[in-house]
């Protein structure tokens, strides 16, 4: 009678995403217990509060247990599954273990802190399995602790009775929905944008200032240079990105966030696009804007919102902005008090574009006219400021051409 193989273990947890990112919602499980897999398949994919992140397997080997459920908020460090392989001499054979591919060396894998270098977790005895920790994310305890609930008299609904994020939720709020109404959570990118829009209202004293502007003479530019570059996607947003771009190189203030007691001013540009998305709210950032030509601002906007929309931006993609621009016009709204994108000093928007009567040369003509709003942090710098950097972009909005000639 032949026993049964030994079997080794390997339990992975959510890596470090980076960017400060500290836990993960579980959006689809691409493995289910007893399937196969091989180092760096993808197994899981997750939404942090920055985007979908697809995150491959470290380890080979037969899926023993997955730890958590879609819809579960996974703190990092947090296991996610456990993957075995049968071992010993008598197993070299097996079909099975041929499969398998040991972690003794790199996976692959491109997450950060996610490598194959962990030491192999031992199994746990039944008891102490049983006996694990009904809250393991820390998450998960302040959640309580802030809800004023105790923990240990709450019912666990994840793996083993652990106390998830829903669990504080529901009891916080055990009330049965009224027939009337429809209780939608907050949840991944949205509740992300939530909890910086309120930081933000909470910790930066802001200020708005508009201005009406002839746009007239910017979209003859944008006519202009999409019939020489045909091939390329410039629109609009572009061209206000460069004269943004221009502006904030005279007015390096609002290019800045505040720093416990010190105002930070950042050398380069890296511009903060507002992007609806089915997923709601994000801001893709292009990096150092301010090298970039008009084109190359134009590719690089394209390129982003795109994969904004289509729900594949990168992590590093939506981090990192000194600066937002957000034309709102595109909803078919003329002005706006948008909120500042935390940390940073500043954001301008832009409204729709309509035809108006407007006085040229002293006499009454129809012109496309737009209003431009500005919100900025008024500890990086006071009104008079603001309004050079505001009025620095209208003029060049209705003048692109004297702008456009020195950059």
């Amino acid at each position: 009678m032949t026993s049964a193989p030994a079997v080794d273990q390997h339990t992975f947890v959510l890596p470090d995403l980076g960017e400060g990112l500290t836990e993960a919602e579980i959006l689809a499980w691409r493995v289910g217990e007893g399937d196969d897999v091989a180092a760096d398949d993808v197994v899981v994919e997750v939404e942090t509060a920055k985007a979908a992140v697809e995150v491959p397997a470290p380890y080979a080997g037969r899926v023993l247990e997955l730890h958590a459920q879609v819809g579960d908020v996974v703190a990092v460090g947090q296991p996610l599954l456990t993957v075995g392989s049968p071992t010993g001499p008598d197993n070299e054979s097996s079909s099975l273990r041929a499969t398998y591919r040991q972690p003794d060396g790199d996976s692959g894998a491109v997450l950060v802190g996610y490598g194959t270098g962990h030491a192999p977790a031992r199994r746990r005895p039944a008891t102490s399995r049983r006996m694990a920790p009904r809250v393991i994310s820390p998450v998960v305890r302040k959640l309580a602790r802030d809800r004023g609930l105790d923990v240990a008299a709450l019912t666990g609904s994840g793996p083993s009775g652990v106390v998830l994020r829903r669990d504080v939720e529901a009891a916080a709020s055990p009330a049965e929905p009224r027939a009337d109404e429809v209780r939608i959570p907050l949840r991944g990118v949205q509740r992300a944008m939530a909890e910086k829009l309120v930081r933000s209202r909470r910790e930066i004293p802001d200020v708005t200032t508009w201005v009406d502007v002839d746009a007239t003479g910017m979209l003859d530019a944008r006519d202009a240079l999409r019939a020489a570059h045909p091939d390329r996607p410039v629109g609009m947003l572009a061209l206000l990105a460069r004269f943004v771009v221009a502006g904030l190189r005279r007015y390096p203030e609002l290019n800045s966030r505040i720093d416990g007691e010190q105002i930070v001013q950042v050398r380069e540009v890296h511009l903060g696009i507002a992007a609806q998305t089915a997923r709601g709210l994000v801001v893709p950032v292009v990096k150092a804007a301010d090298r970039l030509t008009t084109l190359e601002l134009a590719d690089a906007i394209a390129r982003l919102t795109d994969l904004a929309r289509d729900g594949r931006l990168q992590p590093a993609e939506l981090t990192g902005g000194t600066f937002t621009l957000n034309n709102y016009g595109v909803f078919g709204v003329d002005g706006s008090t948008p909120i500042i994108n935390h940390p940073e000093a500043a954001l301008l928007g832009i409204g729709r574009i309509v035809d108006k009567p407007w006085v040229v040369d002293n006499a009454l003509a129809v012109r496309k006219i737009t209003q431009l709003s500005l919100t900025f942090d008024h500890r990086v710098c006071d009104g008079a400021t603001a309004a050079g950097f505001l009025r620095y972009v209208a003029d060049s909005v209705q003048r692109p051409l004297a702008l456009l000639a020195d950059v």
